[in-house]
């Protein structure tokens, strides 16, 4: 289990409220390595291998990137609330209605632009520093909600977490106060990009931890803490493109990711979350895995089928199946321009392939009209649309009283 003490410690704030002080990372003393602990990283590391195998395999890369961010996007921003799905963000991009409020899938999209954004400072050669994490958290607010509170700022006020508007003596958590905050994300700062003898799942995990117990900013830390996971572990080359998303993790158990974090606050038990953070690594690094692979075979069936099923217009129709991997929602004029062809021939061509059910309109108008490539979302999208939920993410802290 651990001991109190182990991760940190409580300090009173007021009567009857303690705010919670985390230790710098990493644990002192060493986390123990249970056989459950080590059973789980071999197994998270096994299966993030061949992930990073499979994506090398696929015939565009890239593409499968490109559509896996946004999957993450849509998740992670259900988590906190919102009701948008993979296919109102993919008609948003495409320039259509979404079926979801604009609010909604504008905070997915900021969502996709913040972590770009990362991804590419990386790329560039950037550490994972304050100063990225300040910058992502900015562009993931640009102009959505919680936008009015400093975002790219860490607070400058105490926060809480628990039910919607709760006082801070119902509080089920009180991360530490503000004036901590700057020093802790130091230490946070430091232990990321310091060498360590601790396997980089490991340290991925307790990174995720102390970002979201320190709760550095106002609105957002559930959305960056879960960044934070990929943009460490692409810096530190675990994987060579940034496919590891654990939204799909911690959304499907989400009683139990918010038991793990506090049951390090307050028993000390690392063992346990980590062993429960590397079980998701190992989950979602399978799915992914599958998820490729399906991918990849339906490709080849099309490009098979097409040519058999289209006759003279099979060119035109897989040099169109070409660009629905990078953007699988498109109108009759992008088809007209993706081709190179006259009006009617793309019509043609997005009634042949509706007849062979790769695309679907999904706008259910007479007039601009929009096709999705259906199979391709199916694949990608395997999970339910969110119900509205009554129990705030731990991301979203209560706001702070007078």
């Amino acid at each position: 289990m651990g001991n109190p003490g182990h991760a940190g410690q409580y300090v009173p704030l007021q009567a009857g409220v303690k705010i919670y002080l985390p230790k710098s990372l990493p644990p002192e003393p060493a986390v123990t390595n249970s056989d459950e602990y080590v059973a789980a990283l071999t197994k998270a590391e096994r299966n993030l291998g061949r992930l990073d195998a499979i994506a090398e395999t696929l015939p565009n890369a890239d593409l499968f990137v490109y559509m896996y961010v946004r999957k993450e996007a849509v998740l992670s921003s259900q988590i906190e609330g919102t009701q948008s799905t993979l296919v109102d963000l993919l008609q948003y991009e495409a320039g259509a209605e979404p079926s979801s409020t604009e609010q909604d899938v504008g905070e997915v999209a900021n969502y996709v632009a913040a972590l770009n954004l990362g991804l590419e400072r990386l790329d560039h050669g950037a550490r994972v520093d304050l100063d990225l994490i300040r910058d992502v958290h900015r562009e993931l607010l640009a102009g959505g909600h919680g936008g009015e509170r400093l975002p790219g700022v860490f607070r400058n006020e105490q926060v809480w977490i628990g039910y919607e508007r709760c006082p801070i003596e119902e509080a089920d958590f009180v991360p530490p106060p503000p004036g901590e905050v700057a020093r802790l994300m130091g230490d946070l700062e430091m232990f990321a990009n310091s060498e360590s003898k601790i396997p980089l799942l490991t340290r991925a995990g307790l990174l995720h931890f102390q970002f979201e117990t320190i709760h550095p900013f106002f609105n957002g830390n559930g959305r960056v803490g879960r960044m934070l996971i990929t943009l460490f572990l692409t810096r530190e080359r675990a994987l060579r493109r940034p496919l590891l998303y654990l939204s799909h993790h911690f959304r499907q158990r989400r009683d139990e990711y918010t038991g793990r974090l506090q049951a390090v606050r307050d028993e000390g038990d690392w063992e346990g979350w980590l062993t429960f953070f590397l079980e998701g690594v190992a989950t979602v690094s399978s799915e992914a895995t599958t998820t490729a692979h399906q991918i990849a075979q339906l490709r080849e069936t099309h490009r098979r089928e097409i040519p058999k099923l289209m006759g003279g217009r099979a060119g035109k129709a897989l040099t169109l199946l070409e660009h629905l991997f990078a953007k699988p929602i498109v109108s009759v004029n992008e088809v007209r321009r993706i081709t190179a062809s006259s009006f009617p021939t793309a019509n043609s061509l997005v009634d042949g392939l509706e007849s062979l059910g790769i695309l679907r309109e999904v706008t259910g108008q007479r007039h601009f009209r929009r096709f999705a490539y259906k199979p391709y979302i199916d694949i990608l999208n395997d999970s339910p649309d969110p119900a509205p939920s009554s129990n705030p993410d731990p991301g979203n802290p209560s706001p702070a009283s007078a």
